[in-house]
């Protein structure tokens, strides 16, 4: 008979307890308490007379990749398997090749600067009409037309640095946000 101590199945159990990753809720380790949640910066609605952005020279190739891979593979219906398959194919396609889709995609560049071009100049006119108003009295009378220049330069540089402020601000926002 044994006496005293523990039996060998016992020995060979403890041991494969110690060896078992540890679980936090049967040890009773304290949990790190919980930061105050900020609410998050509310996102800036999208405007959407803002022209989109153009594609780029792979997705021009995927347009007309994904025509002539329906129609060789009409049983495929998930856009995963075309994304795929059009990625392998851009891949193995030479520069000379890709060219086309390049030069498709530079020139829808061009028009989408142009209608940005356009569409910033509506923006800021739009900000001039409605900045001015908060920024003058309407009874105020400016002889001089030198007073008229400055002043608008120097609501033109106010403006700049008011959008350059919460630009800024945004960006550590979004940096707190990350973190």
């Amino acid at each position: 008979m044994k006496t005293g101590g523990r039996s060998k199945g016992a020995a060979k159990k403890d041991t494969k307890e110690a060896l078992k990753p540890v679980d936090d809720r049967k040890i009773g380790k304290r949990k790190v308490a919980a930061k105050p949640s900020k609410p998050k910066a509310a996102k800036a609605k999208k405007d959407p007379n803002k022209p989109k952005r153009p594609p780029s020279a792979f997705f021009v190739f995927l347009e007309e990749f994904r025509k002539t891979f329906k129609k060789e593979n009409p049983n495929v219906k998930a856009v995963s398997a075309v994304g795929k398959a059009g990625g392998e194919k851009w891949k193995s396609l030479g520069a000379a090749e890709k060219a086309p889709y390049e030069a498709k995609a530079a020139k829808k560049k061009a028009e989408y600067e142009k209608l940005m071009n356009a569409y910033n100049k509506k923006q800021e006119s739009s900000a001039d009409q409605g900045d001015e108003g908060s920024e003058r009295s309407g009874s105020e009378v400016h002889d001089d037309d030198d007073d008229d220049e400055s002043d608008h330069l120097l609501l033109c540089r106010m403006r700049r640095m008011r959008r350059m402020k919460s630009e800024i601000c945004n960006t550590k926002i979004r940096l707190k946000a990350d973190h």
